[in-house]
């Protein structure tokens, strides 16, 4: 795939541009969305994703183009698990719900730069040593055991989190809020809001989240172009995203199972690239192993498969429990334990 500067850059200006509009036509005048506007512009930053990926297909051919879209599904499924985090994060800083639009642009911004950084490093490890397949491969089987494990198990939550402990202890922060302001005065001291702390909590998250979903993506497209458009266009609408389906995240019961099936699916397929590409001595003399290898269609299949699956499951086991009586509210927990991912 033969990707040129310009087209580097005028993507990089579109995102940007995306992004702009969005903090200024919605963020900068604090406001609680409504369900309605949140549904219609996530389905805008949707249809902007499809569109984007048959450009991919019609420029680059059909491969490249289903790579793009394994990727997108697959990072957007991964953003979705990521909310529940969000959702604690608000919800353990108790930011005022007409301030969150900024506190989750902020952080989004934030952690596409951070996965550019990631994807960058990503790449240069993986063209200098094809060997790096085996250790994203591993690392994601790891993960996906411990999803497995510890779905519905409390790890750690934002309010333990060793870096907003560590904020804490060097900032001065004041207990109340400011409006939206991330820094205050009081009695002619400057003192930061918890807002901040908020940012600084979704910001480390963050650069957690990466350290599976960039490997993954990885699983699908070795290509950097659709590893990083993949991770913008997920994100892009992360935001409408937390408001739209809030309520609806406490019943995907299942979603971490899902997602762990799906992570170690990824790690398999990157296993078997591995071997296919191998140049390590002790593995078949060094030599390349004649395992098969696992195709984009069928990745796709797989991927949008085992989403359905989860979600249907999740809708029925929890209007099973409403029906007998045994509804509760919504667990924090799933999400919490991604913070230890």
């Amino acid at each position: 795939m033969h990707v040129t500067l310009m087209t580097w850059l005028i993507t990089i200006a579109v995102i940007i541009g995306l992004f702009v509009f969005d903090f200024f036509a919605h963020v900068r005048k604090p406001h609680a969305p409504t369900l309605r506007e949140s549904g219609f512009w996530s389905m805008v930053f949707i249809a902007i994703s499809i569109v984007f990926g048959f450009i991919v297909f019609a420029i680059w051919g059909p491969t490249y183009g289903g790579e793009f879209f394994a990727g997108y599904i697959t990072e957007k499924a991964l953003s979705v698990d990521n909310l529940f985090v969000f959702v604690i994060i608000m919800a353990t800083f108790a930011v005022p719900r007409e301030f969150q639009q900024k506190v989750l642009t902020i952080g989004i911004v934030l952690a596409l730069i951070m996965r550019g950084a990631f994807i960058a490093v990503g790449a240069a490890a993986i063209n200098a040593y094809s060997w790096v397949f085996y250790i994203f491969g591993f690392f994601l089987l790891f993960t996906a055991i411990k999803l497995m494990r510890e779905n519905g198990e409390a790890n750690e939550t934002p309010s333990e989190n060793k870096v907003v402990s560590l904020a804490r202890k060097f900032l001065p922060v004041h207990d109340e809020y400011d409006g939206d302001k991330l820094v205050t005065r009081i009695d002619g001291k400057k003192m930061v809001t918890p807002m901040l702390l908020a940012l600084i909590a979704i910001g480390f998250t963050d650069i957690l989240f990466a350290l599976d979903s960039i490997p993954a993506i990885y699983g699908l497209t070795s290509e950097p172009y659709l590893v990083f458009t993949a991770n913008a266009f997920a994100l892009m609408g992360l935001r409408q995203l937390f408001f739209l389906i809030g309520g609806l995240l406490e019943r995907l019961v299942y979603l971490s199972y899902g997602l762990s099936v799906i992570l170690g699916f990824i790690a398999v397929k990157l296993i078997l690239h591995a071997l296919h590409e191998n140049t390590l001595g002790f593995i078949n003399g060094g030599e390349h192993v004649a395992v098969p290898e696992i195709s984009t269609s069928v990745s796709l299949i797989v991927i949008v498969g085992v989403l359905i699956v989860t979600t249907v499951a999740s809708l029925i086991k929890t209007r099973n429990d409403k029906d007998h009586g045994d509804d509760k509210p919504g667990d924090s927990s799933t999400g919490a334990k991604n913070l230890s991912r």
